[in-house]
């Protein structure tokens, strides 16, 4: 028996946006949400936020969605404990940029937003303004930097291949790294500007080469590796350390 669509709008207007999970002891909040192509009850962990997000199809109901939930939250607390310590951006905090690590210095007096500074033995990046603002300003700075230097790479990678792009853009991507449309729009994870720069460089080419392979030949991975020298290098680094890098900053969706 269908369900009339007054009583589906009525029903996603009462919901909650949230339900609770009690597993050994532990209190878990999970974010709940329709999507409209969602076929089945899903689970994923938003790395940068630790935000718990269950996808429920169009016609699931609260009290199914709370049922599968309670059902895996073994494996929610596996998830979160497994995740490597978060760490925000604030004053004295360590972050790397470029692959480099930087202490965060906030400077309330000095004019500008960010920038970097070098002081004897280590880098500074170096936040201007009052320091409620501080995490807001350095990530939009790294945003700023991933995609000046994701722009210069993937039309590098571009040129190399004689193919061309459209858009380059950035987002907090928590499932890939990167991704390419046929229309030739690249979008990376700002994260990206995080890692090594033969990181990033390898990024730009593994989605430009995208454009004329939409798979993963082999074929695909000879364009990528003829562009890109140090492939194995970089699959390498985000296979030992790719993960670690969803830990820093926060989530600006609060």
């Amino acid at each position: 028996m269908s369900i009339p669509l007054r009583a589906l709008l009525f029903r996603r207007i009462s919901e909650p946006s949230a339900i609770t999970v009690d597993f050994d002891g532990e209190m878990y909040l999970v974010r709940v949400r329709r999507h409209r192509q969602a076929r089945r009850y899903t689970l994923r962990i938003h790395a940068a936020s630790r935000d718990i997000i269950l996808t429920m199809p169009p016609r699931g109901s609260v009290r199914q969605a709370k049922e599968f939930a309670e059902k895996h939250g073994a494996w929610i607390a596996t998830r979160l404990r497994r995740l490597p310590e978060a760490a925000p951006f604030a004053h004295g905090a360590l972050l790397p940029l470029r692959g480099r690590e930087h202490r965060i210095e906030h400077r309330r007096a000095a004019r500008g937003t960010v920038w970097v500074e070098a002081r004897a033995s280590e880098q500074l990046l170096c936040v201007a303004g009052e320091e409620p603002h501080l995490p807001r300003r350095v990530h939009d700075y790294l945003k700023r930097e991933a995609k000046r230097d994701l722009e210069v790479a993937s039309r590098q990678a571009a040129q190399a291949l004689g193919v061309e792009i459209k858009r380059v853009s950035v987002r907090d991507q928590s499932s890939r790294w990167g991704s390419c449309s046929s229309t030739g729009v690249l979008s990376y994870s700002w994260r990206l500007i995080l890692a090594p720069p033969f990181v990033l460089d390898y990024l730009a080419a593994h989605e430009v080469a995208h454009l004329i392979e939409m798979n993963n030949s082999r074929r695909f991975w000879r364009l990528v590796e003829r562009i890109c020298p140090q492939m194995g290098r970089a699959k390498a680094w985000l296979d030992a350390h790719g993960a670690d890098l969803h830990r820093y900053g926060f989530d600006t969706r609060l």
